[in-house]
């Protein structure tokens, strides 16, 4: 698929080229300008659509800021669903306890699976074993236990660990840096949930596109987002985070849903449109019907050809430069 990136680079080039080159030269930046700006609006109306192959109904629980328990708000609002859904999904640091080490907590989740009828994916933050190492991990939980595990693999560099800690752990003693570094996960995990890949992230990962295509090329047939944005609350952080679902979803040619602790979560289509969205004022269980239709795109096929593409030519220039210099 034609990327957004690369589309607005080159019409960004095509008009400095018109605007300072030489008369030939703003000959092509008129014809690299016009062939951007048209290129997606082409690409959109004779892409033909993805085969249809089913709806599935998915719940997005959005607490929003809670002052007392948040476990149980979570559980309240999982219970009153309207109506029955495939999958619920909690948002980032949903659920603050290790699961191995209270199976009361554990013993909650799987009832509350088996009393809504649908598996339940939660994310634990919670010090675990001996040594209280911690790791955001999405938990697949159903009416028998822990379905499925994935450890969230890149981490938010000072909000998630600090790098060199060291040398550069003072800076916790006077900020908000994190104050005990999480373990990353050492490989991405499909889950099967009822029949249906899912393929979960978490957070900071929504913002990669080599994790959505490296999901999709493992089989998923939905990517699911957790995260918490409430240290940016009444700001656009959390609005743009939710946008980058569009992106991913229409780069992998996969639906995506995102579920945030404390607000945006939405969801869109194979294609980038938006399904749903819960501002993160509003509080709530959204349930979504989610297109399950979805096709390999051509970054899923080749991956970040752009760059790679701009590299050759840019080393193909210097070369051709060099070899006309003449020599003295």
């Amino acid at each position: 698929m034609c990327r957004v990136g690369f589309a607005v680079v080159a019409a960004n080039v095509g008009v400095v080229i018109l605007i300072v080159g030489p008369a030939a030269a703003r000959r092509v930046g008129v014809a690299a300008a016009l062939i951007a700006v048209a290129a997606g609006p082409i690409w959109t109306a004779t892409r033909s659509g993805p085969s249809e192959s089913g709806v599935v109904s998915v719940a997005l629980v959005q607490p929003g800021i809670v002052h007392d328990d948040l476990l149980i708000r979570q559980e309240e609002l999982t219970r009153s669903l309207d109506r029955p859904v495939h999958l619920v999904v909690w948002g980032e640091s949903s659920v603050g306890y290790d699961l191995t080490a209270r199976p009361d907590v554990l013993e909650r989740l799987t009832s509350l699976s088996a009393s809504v009828g649908a598996d339940l994916l939660v994310n634990v933050d919670a010090r675990a074993g001996e040594r209280g190492a911690i790791a955001k991990a999405s938990t697949l939980i159903d009416r028998n236990g822990i379905a499925a595990e994935y450890r969230k693999t890149r981490l938010v560099p000072f909000g998630e660990y600090v790098p060199f800690r060291d040398q550069l752990g003072w800076l916790s003693r006077i900020t908000a840096a994190a104050g005990q570094n999480r373990e990353p996960g050492d490989r991405l995990v499909v889950m099967d949930v009822g029949g249906l890949p899912v393929g979960p992230l978490i957070s900071f990962e929504q913002t990669f596109p080599d994790l959505a295509r490296a999901q999709a090329r493992n089989g998923a047939a939905l990517l699911v987002y957790q995260s918490s944005t409430a240290t940016f609350q009444g700001s656009w952080a959390p609005a743009q985070l939710a946008s980058f679902g569009a992106l991913r979803a229409a780069e992998s040619g996969r639906p995506v849903v995102a579920a945030a602790l404390t607000g945006v979560s939405a969801a869109f289509d194979a294609r980038g449109s938006r399904l749903a969205w819960m501002p993160a004022d509003e509080s709530g269980a959204l349930i979504v019907d989610v297109p399950t239709a979805g096709e390999d795109t051509v970054y899923d096929r080749v991956g970040n050809w752009v760059p790679v593409l701009c590299a050759v030519v840019v080393a193909v220039i210097v070369a051709v430069r060099a070899r006309s210099r003449p020599h003295r």
